[in-house]
């Protein structure tokens, strides 16, 4: 049945609805310029060459506005945390009651869900994927019940590369009386829209993104969640009041002035990713390179565990994943430059059998 009308203050935790967030020294005066003697800062400065003495913007105003040009949507539409894992651990400590409520997961996946499910003492229900790691709708119908909160798909999914059915996707975001998080870490490397497109037919929808892959800037740790304005009142209300740095926000605000870069290496990427490809499945260790949209590859090999160990001994290190659900002796395979991806093809044909 299609969702009409959704709310999200009807599956937030009682305690939060009539919460009181903490009001930053900056949440009244938006200027730039005057005296500032309301933060208890240092008026000399820092003891860097730069000056961060000054608290940064809580709600990140001018780089949300440059990231809404950019994905072409309302920067009120926009909340950014410390990498993807603040709005994932947030969704949890502000819709889910620890012990009492409950989240779905597709396994295999991303792990934080998992993690922050358990941090917050919210049980998570697994539903694995198909054995061509696609959603099993009926099994995730079947798991809801009047306490699921959350359901939880990655596309392109990780570890196994692929994107989702998005009609699967579509479904439950139809059905689901609840929040449903797409995490799109790697659409960069797609040909698919973006479900940001989605948000007005879809008001319990949430978009999960990153700067850590395309663009290059994993140290910065910025993640960004696409939402309604309701979702996004919420999450304001109960994160950190300062959970961006100025060193952050500043910087990252430059380097998206230069789009095409971002654009030029995720085309030479895609282009090592067809190369890289090839080697593998010429070697006779590799018994198969699973499909994937991302930049990485699922491979299946013989004694995984044994070769994960074997190229970290000759200091190329890739992800062991033989151990998680219906990737049994799989290893993960980052795409990288040219040379990267010579040394490891040779290494691998060094090692053998």
């Amino acid at each position: 049945m299609r969702l009409i009308m959704f709310d999200p203050n009807e599956l937030l935790r009682p305690h939060l609805k009539n919460l009181v967030p903490y009001s930053s020294a900056r949440e009244d005066y938006k200027g730039s310029e005057g005296v500032f003697l309301d933060a208890n800062e240092n008026p000399f400065g820092s003891i860097t060459e730069e000056n961060w003495n000054r608290y940064p913007d809580p709600y990140q105003v001018k780089l949300k506005g440059r990231i809404g040009e950019i994905k072409s949507v309302s920067a009120d539409r926009i909340f950014l945390g410390n990498g993807s894992d603040e709005p994932i651990d947030l969704l949890f400590r502000a819709f889910c009651e620890p012990g009492v409520d409950n989240v779905i997961i597709n396994p295999p996946t991303y792990g934080m869900y998992k993690v922050s499910a358990d941090i917050n003492n919210v049980e998570a229900r697994e539903v694995l994927m198909t054995r061509d790691f696609d959603l099993d709708v009926d099994g995730i119908r079947q798991a809801i019940d009047d306490q699921t909160k959350i359901v939880f798909i990655c596309s392109p999914n990780n570890p196994s590369g692929n994107d989702v059915d998005l009609t699967k996707i579509e479904a439950i975001l139809k059905e689901f009386n609840g929040l449903v998080v797409i995490d799109e870490a790697y659409i960069d490397f797609t040909e698919r829209a973006s479900f940001i497109d989605r948000l007005d037919e879809f008001p319990n929808l949430i978009v999960l993104q990153t700067f850590s892959k395309a663009w290059g800037l994993a140290a910065l740790r910025l993640g960004m969640a696409f939402c309604s304005k309701e979702v996004l009142n919420v999450l304001n209300k109960i994160k950190a009041p300062y959970n961006l740095s100025g060193l952050t926000q500043e910087t990252v605000f430059e380097a998206l002035k230069d789009v095409k870069r971002k654009d030029d290496m995720v085309r030479d990427i895609l282009v090592n990713k067809e190369t890289l490809k090839v080697a593998l499945e010429g070697l006779e260790r590799i018994e198969k390179v699973y499909p994937s949209d991302a930049n990485f590859f699922l491979v299946k090999t013989r004694k995984a565990r044994q070769l994960y160990e074997d190229l970290i001994g000759h200091q190329v290190i890739l992800r062991d994943r033989s151990k998680v659900a219906l990737c049994e002796e799989g290893i993960r395979i980052t795409v990288g430059t040219k040379s990267e991806n010579r040394i490891l093809i040779q290494t691998l044909k060094e090692i053998g059998n």
